[in-house]
C-alpha cells in the first residue's frame, strides 16, 4: 500500500494549522503598545508512555500510548494563540498563556493477539498517529486548554510496524491480527477542557502535626470537558486530589493521553526536592469512539460500546529542580459490551524544563 498520499496530505494540513501568524514589524510604536506579562524564562519538553504491561499480564485493548510534547513558557504564546484566546468565549481575559506542540501514537488490540481472526465480538486492531497544537491559559486558579489533533488511524497510524517491531524486539509473542484493523481515514480531534484549583495549606497554627513542614498541603482539582471530531465525541467531568509540597508548582497533575483525566505538562522547579501523591476519578459519556465504532464511511470491524464509560487512578509525582517523574496508575470501567471485565493499565510521564 502507498502511504506517501496520506503523510502528503497530513503534512500539509499540519502546516496550515501549526503555522503561526507573521510577527509584524517595528514601527516604533512600542510606547502605545498594550504591556505584555512577564514571561518565564523556560519551556518544558515531556514524554509520556502508557502500557498495559502495568496492569495485565497479556496485550489487550488499549494496549500502549505514547506521546511527546513541547510546552512554552508562560506567556510565550505566538500572536495567533493570543488571537484565538480572545476569539473563544470559554478564555478569560488577563490569562497567562502558553502554547504546546505534540505528536503521539496509540494502539489497541483484541483480547487474544496470537489469534489471526479475532473473533466479531472481540475489539478491533486500530492504530492512531497524530500531532497536535494546544493553548493553555492560567487564569488565578482557573486552567483552560484547547487541543487540536490531527492524523491518521488505520494501517497509515504505523501501530501494527511498532507493535510488531517491538514484541520482536523483546521476545514477546507476534501479534498476529492486524490485518483486520479498522481502514485508514484521516482523523481530527478538538478537546476543550476548564479545572479549578482549590489548595488548602497546612498552617502549623491550625494543625500542629502537618503544619511542622514547610509547604505541606492539600488541593482538589474539579474539572469539565469534551471531544468532538471523527475519533473521538465525548463530555467529561470529574476531580483530583493531591496531598503532598509544593503544589502550585504544577498545573494540576502529571501529563496523560486522552481520553483521561486532566494533567500539564508545565511544572515550578523547586530547591532540592518536592512531591505529591494525587488520586482522581473521570466519568465520560460517549458517542462517539472510531477504535470501537470502526470507520466512519467504510465498512470495518466494530462492536458495540458502552456509553458510559468510567476512570479511577492513582499514583505519585516527584519534582527536581530541573525535572519532573510521575507514575499513574489507572482502572478504566468496560468500554465495550462483550469486554469481560475492567481494563488497568500504568502511565510514566517524564518533563524537563529548558
Amino acid at each position: 500500500m502507498n502511504l506517501f498520499k496520506y503523510y502528503k496530505a497530513l503534512l500539509l494540513v499540519l502546516c496550515v494549522v501549526l503555522q503561526p501568524f507573521p510577527l509584524q514589524a517595528d514601527s516604533g510604536t512600542a510606547p502605545e503598545e498594550k504591556a505584555k506579562p512577564e514571561r518565564d524564562a523556560k519551556g518544558t519538553l515531556s514524554f509520556v508512555a502508557e502500557n498495559d504491561l502495568f496492569g495485565s499480564s497479556r496485550d489487550r485493548h488499549y494496549t500502549h500510548g505514547s506521546k511527546m510534547s513541547w510546552l512554552s513558557p508562560r506567556n510565550g504564546a505566538p500572536e495567533f494563540a493570543h488571537e484565538v484566546a480572545d476569539f473563544l468565549p470559554m478564555f478569560p481575559d488577563g490569562g497567562s498563556l502558553r502554547i504546546s506542540y505534540s505528536a503521539g501514537q496509540s494502539m489497541f488490540t483484541p483480547d487474544d493477539i496470537r489469534d489471526p481472526s479475532p473473533p466479531e465480538d472481540s475489539r478491533p486492531y486500530a492504530g492512531w498517529l497524530y500531532a497536535g497544537v494546544g493553548i493553555v491559559s492560567e487564569s488565578n486558579d482557573q486552567i483552560d486548554v484547547l487541543d487540536l489533533n490531527i492524523g491518521m488511524v488505520g494501517p497509515a497510524s504505523l501501530a501494527e510496524d511498532t507493535q510488531k517491531t517491538w514484541h520482536d524486539f523483546i521476545g514477546s509473542p507476534e501479534p498476529l491480527g492486524w490485518g483486520t484493523q479498522i481502514k485508514n481515514e484521516p482523523g481530527i480531534l478538538l478537546t476543550y477542557e476548564r479545572k479549578w484549583r482549590s489548595l488548602i495549606q497546612f498552617d502549623k497554627e491550625d494543625i500542629p502535626v502537618l503544619g511542622l513542614w514547610p509547604g505541606l498541603g492539600i488541593d482538589v482539582t474539579p474539572h469539565v470537558g469534551g471531544a468532538a471530531g471523527n475519533v473521538l465525541t465525548y463530555g467529561a467531568a470529574g476531580a483530583t486530589l493531591r496531598f503532598g509540597e509544593d503544589l502550585r508548582n504544577d498545573l494540576g497533575g502529571p501529563q496523560r493521553i486522552r481520553p483521561s483525566l486532566p494533567g500539564s505538562a508545565y511544572f515550578d522547579p523547586v530547591d532540592l526536592l518536592g512531591w505529591y501523591l494525587f488520586a482522581g476519578a473521570e466519568g465520560r459519556i460517549v458517542a462517539r469512539n472510531i477504535f470501537l465504532d470502526g470507520n466512519t464511511f467504510k465498512d470495518s470491524r466494530d462492536v458495540d460500546k458502552e456509553i458510559l464509560v468510567g476512570d479511577l487512578q492513582f499514583g505519585a509525582a516527584v519534582i527536581f529542580p530541573v525535572a519532573r517523574i510521575a507514575y499513574t496508575h489507572i482502572i478504566r470501567s468496560k468500554e465495550f459490551e462483550t469486554q469481560d471485565s475492567p481494563d488497568q493499565f500504568g502511565a510514566i510521564s517524564v518533563s524537563f524544563r529548558f
